[in-house]
C-alpha cells in the first residue's frame, strides 16, 4: 500500500444493530422484519468506504474490551484498515447504535451509545501525531470532543475533511470552521453554524457563503434529493442528486463523505468530487447493508457517466 495516499480518520466505531420491518411501522408494538448487526459508526464506515476507494487508512478510534471491539478489529484486518493505533479501554463498552427502518429502508427511530468516544482526547490523539503527520488528508467526525477537534485541527499538516455527523454534534466545529479544509453538513447542520435560515435558493446560497466567510476552503450541503450545493472560492453550483433504487438508506452519508476525499486526492474540482460523492451515495443506498460491496472507483465511476 506504500504508493498509495494514506487517510486518517478520526472519529466513531459503533456495532450497527438494525431492523427493516415488512409492513409499515405500528408504533407501541412488535413489528416482523429482519434485524442484521455490522460494524458501524461514522469514521469506521467513511475508513471502509475509503479503502473500497483504494486509500490507505488509518483508525484513530476508541474501543472496549468486549465482544463487539473483536469483531470490529477482525472486520478491519480483512479491509486492509489499519487499527493499529486505536485506544483500547479496559472495562469499557464499546459504542453501539440501533436504527429501525421502515419497509422503504428509511429510518425510523435510532439509539446511539458512544459514550466510549470521550476517550479520544487530545491526549491520547498527541500520542500518534507522527501518524497524523504523514498523512495526506484527514477525516474527522463530530462525534469526538470538541477539544479534540480543536488538536486536530490546530496540530493536522494536511487538508482536515469534517462530518458534523447531527445537528446537536455539529455545534463542536464552529469555532474551528476556519482550520477546516471541507465540510459536509446537511440542510440543518448549515442552518445551525451560519444562523441563516434556509427557505430558498437565495438563503441557501447566503448560508453557504457564511460558511466560506469563517475561512472554511470548501462547503459540500447535501439537499437529500435535490442534490448537493459545491462552495468554494471559484463556484457556488447546485450539483443533482444520482438517481437510486433505495434499500437501505442509513450510510449514504459516509459513502458520500469517503467519495470526496478520494476524489480530492484524484486533484478533482469541488463540483467533479460532488458529482462523485453523489455517485457513490447512490451506491451505498441500492446495497441491503450499511457498506456496498459493490463500491469502487469503477463503480463511481460509471455512475458519474450514466448520470
Amino acid at each position: 500500500m506504500a504508493n498509495q495516499p494514506l487517510a486518517v480518520v478520526i472519529g466513531g466505531v459503533n456495532i450497527d444493530i438494525g431492523g427493516r420491518s415488512f409492513a409499515p411501522l405500528v408504533p407501541k408494538d412488535s413489528n416482523p422484519g429482519r434485524v442484521t448487526m455490522s460494524p458501524g459508526g461514522v469514521g469506521r464506515n467513511i475508513a471502509h468506504n475509503l479503502r473500497l476507494l483504494g486509500v490507505q487508512v488509518s483508525l484513530l478510534t476508541a474501543l472496549g474490551d468486549d465482544m463487539y471491539a473483536k469483531h470490529i478489529a477482525s472486520s478491519c484486518t480483512a479491509l486492509g484498515i489499519d487499527l493499529s493505533h486505536a485506544l483500547k479501554i479496559p472495562g469499557g463498552a464499546t459504542s453501539t447504535y440501533v436504527f429501525l427502518n421502515g419497509p422503504d429502508g428509511d429510518m425510523a427511530l435510532a439509539l446511539s451509545d458512544m459514550t466510549i468516544c470521550e476517550q479520544i482526547t487530545p491526549a491520547y490523539l498527541s500520542q500518534h501525531l507522527d501518524l497524523i503527520s504523514r498523512a495526506d488528508v484527514i477525516v474527522v467526525d463530530a462525534n469526538i470532543p470538541a477539544e479534540s477537534l480543536a488538536w486536530v485541527t490546530e496540530h493536522a499538516a494536511a487538508p482536515v475533511f469534517a462530518d458534523p455527523v447531527s445537528t446537536t454534534k455539529a455545534v463542536k466545529l464552529r469555532p474551528f470552521l476556519h482550520r477546516l479544509h471541507t465540510l459536509k453538513p446537511n440542510r440543518l447542520e448549515a442552518e445551525l453554524l451560519t444562523g441563516v435560515e434556509i427557505t430558498d435558493d437565495i438563503s441557501m446560497f447566503r448560508a453557504a457563503r457564511a460558511l466560506l466567510d469563517t475561512g472554511l476552503e470548501r462547503a459540500a450541503i447535501t439537499l437529500g434529493g435535490r442534490g448537493i450545493l459545491a462552495a468554494d472560492a471559484n463556484t457556488i453550483e447546485i450539483i443533482p442528486a444520482c438517481p437510486a433504487q433505495v434499500r437501505n438508506a442509513t450510510g449514504a452519508g459516509d459513502a458520500f463523505m469517503a467519495a470526496l476525499v478520494w476524489s480530492w486526492l484524484q486533484h478533482e474540482s469541488l463540483p467533479v468530487s460532488c458529482r462523485a460523492a453523489a455517485a457513490a451515495a447512490a451506491l451505498a443506498v441500492e446495497g441491503d447493508e450499511t457498506i456496498n460491496p459493490a463500491l469502487s472507483p469503477e463503480a463511481v465511476r460509471r455512475r458519474m457517466k450514466a448520470n
